[in-house]
């Protein structure tokens, strides 16, 4: 059972079951600080063990997200095929390649065909997919491919932008290099004017990413 202080919200927390070992994560981070030459059972690290190994079943909850419950019947049938943008979506996510952070936005858009998804409901697509071990490469197709599967629109488009700890604090150490990655799908690879029409929405407004 999920202990309910780990989210501030409990009722809006993502749906998972029991398959993620927090005994095992528990046991493990002890010992990795013993590995690191530390004391785990000095005050301040006392509790770490424990402390992360609720942290991850949050920080990987999208493996175990209900489909059913994220899209909740929130689909509606529409008569108009207007490009549909959602843009600056926020998320968080773990390199699958050293388990540290990578953070940025994501901006998706569609042109409807005959049905189109509740606003809430893309950015919880991005958190499903952020949520797992990830690369960005992959994570973008997947938001896309998932939306396109859903919705069977006449096109996707997605961009993701990402700011990855493991070349900022390690490796190369470039703290201002950011990833941009795109997946166009339908009209948005066919048509260069419906990718430029999305691409020059980007590009109104737009701040560099920042930490």
């Amino acid at each position: 059972m999920i202990d309910p202080e780990t989210y501030e919200d409990f009722d809006e927390r993502p749906t998972f079951n029991e398959e993620i070992d927090t005994h095992a994560i528990e046991a493990s981070i002890r010992a990795m600080l013993e590995a690191f030459g530390e004391n785990p059972d000095r005050e301040g690290l006392q509790n770490t063990p424990k402390r992360v190994a609720r942290m991850y079943p949050e920080l990987l909850s999208g493996y175990r997200t209900d489909v059913e419950k994220l899209v909740n019947g929130a689909i509606f049938n529409v008569g108009y095929d207007d490009m549909v943008i959602v843009r600056d979506i926020e998320y968080f996510s773990l390199c699958e390649h050293h388990m540290l952070p990578f953070m940025g936005r994501a901006h998706v858009a569609y042109i409807p065909n005959k049905r189109v998804i509740g606003l809430s409901k893309i950015p919880r697509v991005v958190d499903m997919f952020a949520r797992r071990l990830q690369v960005q490469e992959r994570m973008t197709r997947q938001i896309a491919d998932f939306i396109n599967d859903l919705l069977k629109p006449q096109g996707v488009g997605v961009v993701v932008e990402g700011l990855h700890l493991c070349a900022m604090m390690r490796g190369v150490k470039k703290h201002d290099a950011r990833m941009t990655t795109s997946s166009m799908l339908g009209t948005f690879r066919k048509s260069i004017n419906t990718r430029q029409e999305f691409l020059d929405h980007l590009n109104r407004g737009a701040e560099p990413l920042r930490i």
